[in-house]
């Protein structure tokens, strides 16, 4: 089961050397701003993805309101990743982003 996190939550895992927050959104979303550090990988590219990824790391994922985060961290947790996915998406975040 994947474990939802909050943004609260998010704000102290991203200080963690082992977090990576993965923003699952289209590149239209994103560009309207995205968590400082995260890395973009939309949601139909996340299959293509796992073998990039280290198997040592806590993925968060994120999107505009938590369906696709939950989406992609289901597919990671299939596929051996500790994931976690963000409550209520980009909608709930209340921290800094970049565009």
């Amino acid at each position: 089961m994947v474990n939802k996190i909050t943004p609260d939550d998010v704000k102290k895992l991203m200080t963690e050397d082992d977090t990576v927050i993965v923003d699952v959104r289209e590149d239209e979303e994103v560009a309207q701003g995205m968590i400082e550090g995260a890395k973009h990988i939309p949601l139909d590219k996340i299959p293509h993805s796992v073998n990039e990824l280290d198997k040592n790391n806590h993925y968060v994922f994120v999107c505009r309101s938590g369906s696709r985060s939950m989406t992609a961290a289901s597919f990671m947790d299939e596929h051996g990743f500790k994931v976690s996915s963000m409550e209520g998406g980009m909608k709930n975040w209340d921290g800094e982003v970049i565009v």
